[in-house]
């Protein structure tokens, strides 16, 4: 258990910081926030046409009201945690491999659904838009990532011999 914090913590710094370079904001998450952005629209065209995507920055075009996503609404900060701690826990690379896949698409589509509560949330009122996305939202995508990282973990194949070895037991007390 101590490995796998400390292994989680530092995958966790390193993603982080790669996150933050220049070089990765560039070819990574400004394109990913565009299409992010295209994406929820998208969908959103399909019952309101009067919607676009400019950037990072959805707006109707009948109530001018837009939202930007920013980052840490991206959905990246999520995945980096999901990342770090599917690489952390001991298991065959297939299996984290395909756990990523499915983890990454489990993320980023609840952000979607978050995206597109938020944009309508904030035509309707700003005040239940901004206890949204600063409270039940941030709460709801973290809870996504350790669901999705503890369903699989559930899957993860069990060492040679077909079971986990029982955790040790605190040693007996003496009577008396």
């Amino acid at each position: 258990m101590l490995r796998f914090f400390v292994v989680f913590l530092l995958l966790l710094a390193a993603l982080f910081a790669i996150e933050l370079t220049p070089w990765a904001q560039t070819y990574v998450v400004v394109p990913w926030t565009d299409a992010l952005a295209r994406m929820s629209t998208a969908i959103v065209t399909l019952f309101d046409p009067n919607v676009v995507a400019s950037g990072k920055v959805i707006r109707s075009t009948t109530s001018d009201f837009a939202v930007s996503i920013e980052a840490g609404c991206n959905g990246v900060e999520a995945t980096i945690v999901l990342i770090a701690a599917m690489l952390a826990f001991p298991a065959p690379w297939r299996h984290r491999i395909v756990g990523l896949g499915i983890g990454f698409v489990a993320v980023q589509a609840l952000n979607v659904v978050r995206i597109i509560s938020l944009f309508y949330l904030g035509q309707w009122s700003y005040a239940v838009f901004e206890w949204a996305h600063l409270y039940v939202w941030q709460a709801l995508i973290m809870l996504d990532v350790l669901v999705v990282w503890l369903l699989w973990v559930r899957r993860v194949p069990r060492p040679e011999g077909g079971a986990m070895p029982p955790p040790a037991s605190p040693p007996a007390l003496a009577p008396g």
